[in-house]
């Protein structure tokens, strides 16, 4: 069983900041591509940022300059620094993260976390 846990939403003025963080826990061989993707209401899922094993990173045009992925290899965990936020940021934010399951097999899929809640106020 895989498990991916969020944290560090919350609700912040505009302007402020944020970092989130997702755990990756349970049984698998490694972790490939991790990710964060946001979904507002009424809206369909979509990128963030993502970042590889090697740390090569992607952004949604909306969020470059404003926010870094990072990610800690040892630690089974990605984050998400946000800065300069604003209301349009609002949205629930999950974390992905692409797993091999065994060492036998070159077989990759695809977890996703429960979201974190992130509201930015004008």
């Amino acid at each position: 069983q895989v498990q991916l846990v969020e944290s560090g939403g919350g609700l912040v003025q505009s302007g402020g900041s944020l970092r989130l963080s997702c755990v990756v826990s349970g049984s698998f061989f490694s972790i490939n591509a991790m990710g964060w993707y946001l979904q507002a209401p009424g809206k369909l899922r979509e990128l963030v940022a993502t970042i590889t094993t090697d740390g090569d990173t992607n952004y949604a045009n909306s969020v470059k300059g404003r926010f870094t992925i990072s990610r800690d290899n040892a630690k089974n965990t990605v984050y998400l620094q946000m800065n300069s936020l604003n209301p349009e940021d609002t949205a629930l934010y999950y974390c992905k993260a692409t797993i091999r399951q065994s060492r036998q097999y070159r077989i990759y899929y695809d977890y996703w976390g429960q979201g974190t809640q992130v509201t930015v106020s004008s």
